[in-house]
Formats: structure tokens, sequence, C-alpha cells
């Protein structure tokens, strides 16, 4: 059979043996893969892959800050069992991250891309387990067993977002500006995230008044029946259920906002296979690319020092809630300051040594706003850069971008569990009363320490960890220069090697 194009190969390769004349020569097919290299990412496609960062900070931000007071004062789970939730989902979370980076190394490329299907299917799912995470089920007993699984479900979902999206970064454009400005995009997106994560689940479960219980100890000292009547009187005259129906409006609001964001990002933005390549897409051992990742410098000095201040944060907002309702009395206003905290070291100094003032809490957290976005979100522009470093010392070894990403969130996650459910323990031992109006003095002293102390001791060393990054601007700019020129000569060994062919032919 016949096939179409022939009389024009035919020609393209006479042409190339030199038997037509200059005059009849076809001309050259343009040099697509380079153009292409260097073809602007349009302001709509950034805007779109910045959306999709909205998913994960808004609920991460949720579970963050509202979780550990949600099954406390809520769900009136006992101190030790919430513990145990919050390690087993964050480490489950943690060691997610890997196994997803592994089966996304060895996804074949579809016609919508190797990443892309990973966030479309994982959506629906993610979000019913979320909605199912905030609520209370009527089952005596089996609580703990029901948010122990529908938070590791949402978290291993989840995933299976955040890792290809994080790792899409290398896939939207071969040059390193346009992946620093896509990036950017997505950092002030991320911010607004949680901006837009606290707003939600805040304002909206904080128009109800949580009720509470007296403190125990008045109840110890009375007969029964005044004990009774103490136990059935609440602080506020709100119900319990009402705060239940809250926290699911809220659930269905995030949700329903993690999937409009999906949306715009399937949509909006178009992954390339050869973004990131420099010859090939060859398939590549999972676990020699480990060892390899594992063993470069600048990956492992910035993991180090994003691993100490993320878990500074993850500790501040850990308890934020309880150290403003209970230590600072602000029962009625934490979801404000919530809105207002986007700092760290001066905020969290500042609002332990003076006494509870509303309005200097207020002006503390805004004055020092940006630290925490810079400390948090920045960390993430400089992984590319140490990606490309990785490339120049490797470059026969390729494919190892989800690896990259997955890790280096696996350390972070895996010891914020550890952290978390050391300070909801720390909790319990210094006597914390479950739906309580206040707590014992060990109580508050305990979450002092907690959103004080030893966030600002994580915080200063993992500031020292980022002095010791080896990658500055002027060696970015090498790295940029040489792999450049690497694509170059691998697209013009390529265009030789066509020549040749077509020769010989």
């Amino acid at each position: 059979m016949a096939r179409g194009g022939g009389a024009e190969r035919g020609a393209a390769a006479a042409a190339a043996a030199g038997l037509l004349p200059p005059a009849c020569r076809p001309p050259r097919p343009p040099r697509r893969r380079k153009q292409e290299s260097r073809a602007r990412l349009s302001v709509c496609s950034k805007l779109c892959y910045a959306v999709g960062g909205a998913p994960y900070q808004t609920t991460g931000c949720a579970l963050g800050f509202f979780l550990q007071i949600y099954l406390l004062d809520v769900a009136q789970l006992d101190p030790f069992y919430a513990s145990i939730i919050l390690f087993v989902g964050r480490a489950w979370d943690a060691i997610t991250d890997p196994m997803v980076g592994f089966f996304i190394s060895k996804t074949p490329w579809t016609r919508f891309g190797r990443l892309m299907p990973w966030i479309i299917f994982s959506t629906p799912f993610a979000v019913i387990s979320y909605f199912l995470i905030w609520f209370v089920p009527d089952i005596s007993g089996g609580q703990v067993l029901w948010y122990l699984i529908f938070y590791c479900m949402f978290q291993t979902l989840v995933t299976c977002f955040h890792v290809p999206y994080s790792a899409l970064t290398m896939f939207i454009s071969r040059e390193q500006s346009e992946r620093d400005s896509a990036t950017a995009y997505r950092m002030t997106v991320e911010v607004l995230g949680t901006v837009l994560g606290t707003a939600i689940q805040g304002q909206i479960v904080g128009k109800v008044d949580t009720p509470c219980i007296e403190s125990s100890v008045l109840i110890g000292e009375t007969n029964s029946s005044v004990a009774m009547e103490e136990v059935n009187m609440t602080h506020d005259t709100g119900s319990l259920t009402d705060t239940r129906n809250a926290y699911m409006i809220a659930a269905g609001v995030i949700g329903g906002l993690y999937i409009l964001c999906a949306v715009i990002l399937s949509v909006g933005v178009q992954e390339k296979r050869e973004a990131s390549e420099l010859q090939s897409d060859e398939p590549v051992s999972f676990f020699q690319g480990l060892k390899l990742v594992m063993n470069h410098g600048a990956y492992i000095k910035l993991i180090a020092g994003f691993l100490f201040t993320s878990l500074a944060f993850m500790l501040l907002e850990g308890n934020f809630a309880l150290f403003c309702t209970y230590t600072l009395g602000f029962r009625n206003e934490f979801q404000n300051i919530l809105l207002a905290i986007m700092s760290a070291i001066p905020f969290l100094i500042m609002v332990v040594v003076l006494d509870s003032n509303l309005i200097v809490t207020y002006v503390v957290a805004i004055a020092a706003g940006i630290s925490v976005a810079a400390a948090f979100l920045l960390p993430w522009s400089m992984l590319p850069d140490v990606i490309d470093d990785f490339k120049l010392q490797h470059p026969d070894s390729r494919g190892h971008e989800a690896i990259f990403f997955s890790f280096y969130v696996f350390f972070t996650k895996f010891t914020s569990g550890v952290s978390l459910g050391i300070s909801t323990l720390s909790l319990d031992f210094a006597g914390y009363q479950t739906r309580g109006c206040s707590q014992p003095s060990e109580v508050n002293f305990t979450l002092k320490m907690l959103v004080s102390a030893v966030p600002v001791g994580l915080i200063l060393l993992g500031l020292f960890l980022f002095k010791l990054y080896p990658i500055d601007e002027e060696k970015r700019k090498k790295n940029k220069k040489a792999l450049q020129d690497l694509r170059e000569e691998s697209n013009s060994s390529s265009e030789s090697d066509n020549t040749e062919l077509a020769s010989i032919v």
C-alpha cells in the first residue's frame, strides 16, 4: 500500500544526498524542538498551573489548624487516641509520597500526559474522604477507627494529586526562567490558599459557639446532683450539633474549591513530554535513582533546612487554636487571629511574653506577615535548581523528578507526625480537659512551649542549615547555561544523525 508523504521524504533524502540542484532542494525543516524549548508560557497557562497548588494548601491548612481541636472538643476523643490519629495519619502520608513517586516513575505516557491522569482521577475520591473526616459518626467505640481510615485515605489521595503536581513544574517548560516565573505564580496562589483555607474553615466554624464544660475540679467539690448540673451547663448557648454541622459545611465548601481548582489545572495546563528531557525518556530503576538522589549534597542540605522550618510551622498550626482558646482566652476570636497570623519568631515571642491583649495579638500577627510565606514556600522554588544541578552531574540518569519531589516531603511529613503525636500526648500528660471551658495551668504552660520555644529553636536551626546550601545565584546561572548547552548539543547531534541517515538512504 502506498503511504502518504512518500514523495516528500524521497525529495528530502535526495536533497540530503546531493542529487538535486540547490534551487530544487526543499527547505530544511524548522528546528521545532529548539523553538519549543524557548517558547514562553502564557500568563493564562501560569495562572492555571498556579491554581493547582490551592487544594493542597487549603485542605492542609484547615486540617493543620483545626483537626486537633476538632478531635478533642467536637468529636470528643481522648487526647491519647487523638494523638494516635494525628501521628499515624501523618506517618502514612509520609510513606505514600515515595510510593506514589515510584508508581509515577513507572507510569507510561498517555494522551493526557504522565502526571495529569493522577491529578484528574484522584480528585473526586479525595474530596469525598476529606468530607468524611469532618463527619461525626453515630457509632460507639468505632470513632477512632473511622477517623483513622478516612484521614489516611485522604492523605493518600491528596498525595496522588500533589506529588505529580509538584513534579509538573519540570514538565511545563525547558526554560528555567519560565519555570521560576510559574513557581512564583504558584507560590502566590498557595499563600492565598492558606489564607482561604483558614478563612473558610475559621469563619464558618467561628459563627457557632462551641459548648464547653466547667472545670472538673469544681464538679468534684460538690455533691452528685450539683455535679450533674455543672456537667449539663455550658459556657455558651450554642449546640454541639450546630458546631458539627458547621464543620461539615466548611468541608463541603473547601471540597468544591478543590474540584474547581483541579478542573482549571487539567484544562489550562499542557504537560510537555520533552520539557525535562535531554535526549530520551527511557524508564529508569527507581532504587538506583533513589540512591543517586539521596547522595546529592545540595538536595540533602535543602531537605534538612526545610525539615526544621516546616516542623516549626506544623507545631504552631497544630496547637495554635488550642493556644488562643485556652491560654489567651480568645475562644470566640481565634479564627480571626488565624487570618492575621502569617509569621513566626516575632509573633511567637511577643504573644507569649506579653499579657493577653487582643489588639497586640492582631498587630503583631499582621506586622510580621510575610516571613511565614518566605520560610515555608521559598524552598519549593529552590528544588528545581537542585534538580538541574543533579542533571548536570548525572547527565545519563533521567526521570527522577518524582523521586526528588516525593522524598522532599517524606521526611518532613514523617517527623511532623511524630512531633504532632508527641505534642498531643504532652497535653494529655499535662491534664487536658476535653471540652473544658478552661484548662489547668500545666496545659497552658505546655501550649506556650509548643507555639513558642520549640518552634523558635527549630526555625533558627533550619536557617543555619539553609546557610550551608551550596547553590547561590552565580552557580545557578552557570548551571542554567551549562544545561542549555547540553540541550542544544543534544538537538544538534539528533539533527546530524537524521542528516546522515538521509544521506545513506
